[in-house]
């Protein structure tokens, strides 16, 4: 089994079997935006899924949410990205490339630190960095960068149809504030009761400096995240369960154990509003292998509800301020804010509190390149190269291929109509183009789990051959029989 040690082969296997394509790629390409093509949307279609099924189909205390990518502007004036959400940016002097200081290499340490927080736009100013020994990552130059200075990550629209009523906007930086916003009406129409979580997949928008590796860090990606609503006290067993569940959730769709590891914030790198946080880091093959993020797990205390309470109470500022968002200060939190409009009411026990929530929140498209790299493998067959992903069933693409072994004798016709019976259940493809050997290494690369074969002998028996993408096994299994055998070996 060979070991992947470069990012290349990922990327040249995406490309030429049709997973993923550079965005406007006609036209040069646009940096940081990918296609999903045929293949990478079912692929990513089926990560988005699972995680649904295990996060919200399968349990009995989380519901779903899809809320818009435009949201008002105040939202974001509460959770504070109007104010915090940036990076702290250098530009070399040589070559006028713009670098997010934390990612800035000394010369003689290659360490990345990837865990940096957003810092303050108002603070950033006047806070001191020494870039003296710093290399830049496009020209190479030491030391030669301005003066820090932030960088908001939020991208800005405008809304209205004339210039004088228009309003701006943001696209959302993260899903997890329309969860937030909506935590009243859920509770209101979905007889739900604390514990209980609410979850959303969707897409995010942030206008990054530093963008790297391919879908790994991207401007626009999807997020699937869960706020899960729990009564202060209980956060840390919540925090405990949602950190086991999300970690066996990669290993129970084939991520090698080596490959995963828990990383713990320390308490000076939390977020403002974190009381714990993990991340679920996966080993990427960026350079030598680098441990990176695929999800963190926070406890965000009752911060968030908190917030917005207070956000509620500057709608008056807001009308007679124009619509203007650096004239708004969020109002002094009311003293009884605990019995607040997003509070909670617990009729069992007679109180009323505001929730803590515990937050598992990870990137599709991130995931999805981990389940890419994970699966990828190379070993040598009869001297020659085999490429191939080992998906988990539930991933693939394709779960089953259905080839005619020679293009006469009827065999299409049954092939046909087979792949069309099948498809009733899963992914079915069907190829009668070319040498059958080529035809098995084609759904290798795609990580196709079975080929259904239809040659001479089916015309005799009613049976078929079955190859198995793993362990290039082959059996005879009677057509009346092949759904069922499938559909169990898939997991259907």
């Amino acid at each position: 089994m060979a070991k992947i040690t470069k990012l290349d082969d990922i990327v040249s296997l995406c490309k030429r079997r049709g997973f993923i394509f550079q965005s406007s790629e006609i036209y040069g390409g646009l940096a940081s935006c990918y296609d999903y093509g045929p293949l990478g949307v079912e692929l990513k279609r089926n990560v988005r899924k699972a995680w649904w099924k295990s996060v919200v189909q399968t349990r009995d205390d989380v519901v779903g949410l899809d809320c818009s990518i435009l949201m008002h502007p105040l939202v974001w004036k509460a959770s504070g990205h109007a104010d915090k959400f940036a990076d702290l940016i250098a530009e070399c002097k040589k070559c006028n490339t713009r670098s997010r200081i934390d990612h800035l290499k000394e010369k003689s340490n290659t360490a990345d630190d990837e865990h940096t927080e957003h810092i303050s736009i108002d603070a950033a100013q006047a806070h001191a960095h020494d870039l003296t020994n710093k290399i830049c990552p496009a020209c190479g130059a030491v030391g030669n960068f301005t003066e820090p200075m932030p960088f908001r990550l939020m991208f800005e629209t405008q809304m209205g149809a004339n210039v004088d009523d228009s309003m701006k906007m943001f696209l959302r930086p993260e899903t997890a504030q329309g969860i937030f916003v909506n935590f009243r009406n859920v509770l209101d129409t979905a007889r739900v009761k604390i514990p209980f979580g609410i979850a959303q997949i969707g897409k995010s928008f942030r206008n990054e400096v530093t963008t790297k590796a391919f879908i790994f860090r991207t401007r626009e990606f999807e997020q699937a995240e869960l706020e899960f609503f729990c009564e202060p006290g209980t956060d840390e067993k919540w925090y405990e369960h949602w950190k086991e569940k999300r970690f066996n959730w990669y290993l129970a769709l084939g991520i090698k154990k080596e490959n995963l590891q828990f990383r713990q914030h320390d308490p000076d790198e939390l977020a403002h509003y974190a009381k714990a946080c993990v991340d679920i880091e996966y080993k990427f093959p960026f350079g030598s292998g680098d441990w990176q993020e695929l999800e963190g797990i926070a406890n965000r205390t009752d911060y968030d509800l908190r917030q917005h309470q207070r956000g509620i109470r500057t709608l008056n500022d807001w009308f007679e301020n124009n619509n203007d968002l650096s004239k708004i200060q969020l109002k002094a939190e009311d003293p009884d804010y605990h019995k607040g409009p997003l509070s909670y009411f617990d009729q069992e026990n007679k109180k009323r509190y505001i929730p803590y929530v515990i937050e598992p929140s990870a990137g599709i498209d991130r995931s999805t390149l981990a389940f890419l790299v994970d699966a990828y493998d190379e070993e040598q067959v009869r001297g020659e190269t085999r490429n191939l992903l080992r998906f988990h069933p539930q991933l693939a693409p394709i779960k089953t291929a259905v080839f005619p072994l020679v293009k006469k004798e009827g065999m299409p016709d049954t092939a046909k109509k087979i792949c069309n019976e099948l498809k009733k259940y899963f992914n079915c493809f069907y190829d009668q183009k070319g040498a059958i050997g080529r035809r098995y290494r084609r759904q290798d690369e795609a990580g196709t789990p079975f080929c259904v074969t239809i040659d001479g002998q089916t015309k005799e028996d009613n049976t078929v051959t079955l190859r198995d993408r793993d362990s290039m096994e082959q059996i005879r299994l009677s057509t009346d029989k092949l759904s069922g055998y499938l559909r169990k070996k898939l997991e259907m």
